[in-house]
C-alpha cells in the first residue's frame, strides 16, 4: 500500500504522526504527494488548498482531524474519493473532559471566584445543585453523545439537539430546526459540538442569542464559524449572558487585540478542548486504511452534501 501524509504540521507534530501511523501500519510505503504520484490513501492534517490534486490512483482521504470543513472547502479536491472523518475514542473522551469543567465551573461559580481572587474579594456565592443545572448540548455525533453521558453521569439535566433524530441513553434528545429554539429557551447552559455546514454557520448570532434565558451561558467548543462574534459580544456586554467559554474563534491564532482576550465574562482556551492524540488517531486510521485496500466502506465516511 501506498501512503501519503499530507497537511499543516509542526516538524515535530510530523515526527509524532510519522511514528504513530509506521507503527499502526508497518506493511505501508509512504510516498510524497506530488501531482502524479501514485497514492492509494492520503491521511491529511488540514492540507493547503490543491494539495491532493493530480494524485492517481486515490481510494480514500482519511482526515486526521475531527473536522473536515476546511478540507471541504477545497474545490481540487478529487472526484468521487470517499472522505473519512477522524472519530477517536480518546479524543471524544477529552472533549467531554473540556466539556464537564467549563459546566461545573459555570454552575459552581468557580470563574467568578478567580475574578475574586484577582481582586482580593472574599464572598461566598449561592451553590445550586447539578439537577436544578439545565445542559443543552448541541451535537449528538461522537464527541456530543460522550459529553452528554458524561453531564449525565454528574447529575445535570442533559437535553441534546441535532439536525437528524438521535439516541442517547438517559438523554432528552430533540431534533429539527423547530425544536431548536425551544431548546434554547429553556437551556442555563449551551455547549455547541456541532459541526461547521452551511447550515450552521453563524448559529449564535443576535437573534439565537435572545432566545437563552436571561444569565444562561455558552460554551462553544466546535468551530469559530458558528458564533457571530460582535452580536456574542453584545450579550456579554448587555449582561443577558453571564459567561462564555471559548475554545474556537474566526481567527486563529486569536489576534491580540481581540477583546475576548480580557473581556470579564469571557474563558479563553487556545483551540485546546481536545487535542488529537496521535498514538490513539493512528489506529483509527490504520483501520480505515485497510478497510478500504480489502474493498470495504470507510467507518465515518462524509456525506459531501451534508458537510459532515
Amino acid at each position: 500500500m501506498k501512503l501519503a501524509l499530507v497537511g499543516q504540521l509542526g516538524a515535530g507534530e510530523r515526527r509524532a504522526w510519522q511514528d504513530a501511523l509506521a507503527q499502526a501500519l508497518p506493511e505501508a510505503r509512504w510516498v510524497e504527494a506530488a501531482p502524479g504520484a501514485e497514492v492509494d490513501v492520503a491521511l491529511v492534517a488540514n492540507p493547503s488548498p490543491g494539495r491532493l490534486q493530480g494524485l492517481q490512483g486515490l481510494k480514500l482521504i482519511q482526515s486526521l482531524w475531527a473536522g473536515v470543513d476546511r478540507l471541504l472547502a477545497d474545490a481540487t479536491l478529487p472526484a468521487g474519493v470517499p472522505i473519512a472523518r477522524m472519530v477517536d475514542p480518546a479524543m471524544s473522551a477529552a472533549m467531554a473532559e473540556t466539556a464537564l469543567w467549563a459546566v461545573l465551573s459555570l454552575h459552581r461559580g468557580f470563574f467568578d471566584y478567580a475574578r475574586q481572587q484577582r481582586e482580593a474579594v472574599w464572598r461566598q456565592l449561592p451553590q445550586r445543585r447539578a439537577d436544578e443545572v439545565r445542559v443543552a448540548v448541541l451535537g449528538l455525533g461522537e464527541m456530543g453523545a460522550t459529553a452528554a453521558r458524561r453531564l449525565v453521569s454528574q447529575g445535570y439535566r442533559v437535553a441534546g439537539w441535532s439536525a437528524r433524530p438521535r439516541e442517547v441513553p438517559d438523554v432528552e434528545c430533540l431534533h429539527g430546526d423547530a425544536a431548536l429554539p425551544v431548546l434554547l429557551a429553556r437551556s442555563d447552559v449551551v455547549v455547541n459540538l456541532l459541526p461547521l455546514t452551511a447550515a450552521t454557520r453563524g448559529l449564535f448570532d443576535a437573534q439565537r442569542l435572545a432566545l437563552l434565558p436571561e444569565g444562561a451561558s455558552l460554551v462553544n467548543l466546535a468551530r469559530g464559524g458558528h458564533v457571530v462574534e460582535a452580536d456574542l459580544l453584545a450579550a456579554l456586554d448587555s449582561g443577558h449572558l453571564r459567561h462564555a467559554v471559548l475554545d474556537v474563534f474566526q481567527a486563529e491564532p486569536l489576534p491580540s487585540e481581540n477583546p475576548f482576550w480580557r473581556h470579564p465574562r469571557v474563558t479563553l482556551l487556545p483551540h485546546a478542548a481536545a487535542l488529537t492524540d496521535a498514538r490513539s488517531a493512528a489506529a483509527v486510521a490504520a483501520a480505515n486504511v485497510r478497510a478500504v485496500l480489502a474493498g470495504d466502506t470507510p467507518a465515518h465516511r462524509v456525506e459531501i452534501r451534508r458537510g459532515y
